[in-house]
C-alpha cells in the first residue's frame, strides 16, 4: 500500500436540530464573544435562529456578519476581518452555505490577536502560519463539504479564484443539522447535490493524494447521494434524505479534502468569477463534458466504471464502455429532469467569452495537475464550446 496522509475535522456532530448546541460547544472551548458568519437570506429564513438562541442561553455575545456573498470577494472578507477585530472577538460560528463558511475560516485565521500574515500571502498550499480562533461550521446546503475542508476560495479583485488551502482551516466542530436543509429549492438541491458528487467523483480519480480512505469515503458519498438527491429534490421535507445528503457531503468533502480535485472545478472556476454562476451549478454543467473527455484516459475510464453503477445502479453488469456512456448521459439527463439550467448559454455565456474562460481555467494550475487526462489551452475551449 502507498504512504498516505489523512486530515479531517476534529468533532462532528450529526443529529436532527444539533444547532442548538453550538453555543454549549463555543462555551466549552472558553469562547465569550463570537463573530456569526451568515448572509441576510440566512437570517430572513429563520434558519440561524436555533444556533442564536442556543448561544445566548450558553452566556455567549454575539456579533453577526451577514454581509456575505456568493463567490467572497476578497475586500468582503478582509472588511469582515476590521469587523471581528474591532468587537473583540474570541472565537467564529457559521451557520450557512460554502461560501459563508470559507469566509469563517479566514476570518478565524486573520482575526486571531497577532497575525501579522496577510491574505496574499496565504493564497497557496500549505502557506497559512500560526493558529486560529475557535471554530465551528454548520452548513446549509449539502454540497461544498466546506465544513471539513481545509479550503477557503475567494474572488480576487481581478475576479480570479484562488484558495488558501491549509489544515489550520479545518474547525473544531462540524455541526450537520438536516432541518437547516428543509425547504431548499429543488434546483439548489440539485446543484449543490451534483457538487457534492463531483467531489467524490473527483476525488476517486485524482492523479495525486488517492488512498484507501479517500476511496472509501469517496464510494460512501456516491451511494447516500445517488440515493437520496432525488427524493431530496421532490420531497423537501423528507428530513430522513436531507440528512443523507448532508452526511454524504460531509463524506465527500472529507474525501476530496485529502485526494484533490480537478478539471471539472478548474472549469468551473471561471464561471462563478465571471458570470456569477453558483459553484454547485458551475460544476453540473461542465460535468458531463469533462467526464466524457476523461474517458480518453485509460485509468480514468475504469475508474469512471468502478463508481458509475453506484449514482446508477441500472449500469450495473453492462461493459466498461457502456457503463461510461451511461455515466456521462445519466449526468445530462439528471440536471434538467431536477429543474436546473443544463447549458452555458442558459447562465449568460456566449461563444465570444470561451477563450476568457479557458484561458482563466488554464490558471488553476493546482487543480489540473491532479486530473487523470491532461488538459491543454484546446481541450479546456473544446470542453466549454461542447457545454455551450
Amino acid at each position: 500500500m502507498k504512504p498516505f496522509k489523512f486530515q479531517t475535522t476534529a468533532s462532528i456532530l450529526s443529529e436532527v436540530g444539533s444547532t442548538e448546541k453550538i453555543g454549549q460547544l463555543m462555551a466549552n472551548m472558553g469562547c465569550k464573544k463570537i463573530a456569526f458568519v451568515t448572509d441576510k437570506m440566512i437570517l430572513e429564513l429563520g434558519l440561524a435562529e436555533a444556533a442564536l438562541n442556543g448561544l445566548k442561553a450558553a452566556g455567549v455575545d454575539v456579533h453577526i456578519i451577514d454581509d456575505v456573498v456568493a463567490d467572497p470577494p476578497e475586500t468582503v472578507i478582509l472588511t469582515a476581518v476590521k469587523e471581528a477585530q474591532s468587537e473583540g472577538i474570541d472565537g467564529v460560528v457559521s451557520v450557512g452555505g460554502g461560501s459563508s463558511m470559507d469566509t469563517a475560516k479566514l476570518i478565524a485565521i486573520l482575526a486571531l490577536p497577532g497575525q501579522s500574515q496577510s491574505i496574499d500571502e496565504m493564497y497557496g498550499v500549505g502557506l497559512v502560519k500560526g493558529g486560529r480562533l475557535p471554530l465551528i461550521l454548520a452548513p446549509t446546503t449539502a454540497g461544498t463539504g466546506s465544513e471539513v475542508t481545509p479550503i477557503s476560495i475567494v474572488t480576487t479583485p481581478t475576479s480570479e479564484k484562488k484558495g488558501v488551502v491549509s489544515p489550520q482551516l479545518l474547525p473544531d466542530w462540524a455541526v450537520l443539522d438536516a432541518e437547516l436543509t428543509v425547504g431548499l429549492p429543488a434546483h439548489v438541491t440539485a446543484a449543490t447535490g451534483i457538487d457534492a458528487m463531483v467531489h467524490a467523483i473527483e476525488a476517486y480519480t485524482t492523479k495525486h493524494a488517492k488512498n484507501i480512505l479517500s476511496d472509501t469515503l469517496a464510494r460512501q458519498a456516491l451511494e447516500l447521494l445517488g440515493g437520496a438527491i432525488h427524493t431530496a429534490c421532490t420531497k423537501g421535507d423528507d428530513r430522513a434524505a436531507r440528512s443523507d445528503m448532508l452526511l454524504g457531503s460531509m463524506l465527500a468533502g472529507m474525501s476530496f479534502a485529502n485526494a484533490p480535485v480537478a478539471a471539472v472545478h478548474a472549469l468551473a472556476y471561471p464561471l462563478g468569477g465571471h458570470f456569477h454562476v453558483p459553484h454547485g451549478l458551475s460544476n453540473a454543467l461542465v460535468l458531463p463534458h469533462v467526464l466524457e473527455f476523461n474517458m480518453g484516459d485509460e485509468l480514468g475510464a475504469s475508474q469512471y466504471a468502478e463508481i458509475a453503477p453506484i449514482i446508477f445502479p441500472e449500469l450495473a453488469g453492462k461493459s466498461d464502455a457502456e457503463i461510461c456512456a451511461g455515466m456521462v448521459q445519466g449526468f445530462k439527463d439528471m440536471g434538467p429532469a431536477l429543474g436546473m439550467k443544463s447549458t452555458l448559454r442558459d447562465v449568460g455565456v456566449n461563444h465570444n467569452d470561451l477563450p476568457k474562460l479557458a484561458e482563466d481555467a488554464m490558471k488553476q494550475s493546482r487543480l489540473l495537475v491532479n486530473n487523470p487526462r491532461e488538459v491543454t489551452y484546446d481541450d479546456a475551449l473544446a470542453i466549454y464550446t461542447a457545454a455551450l
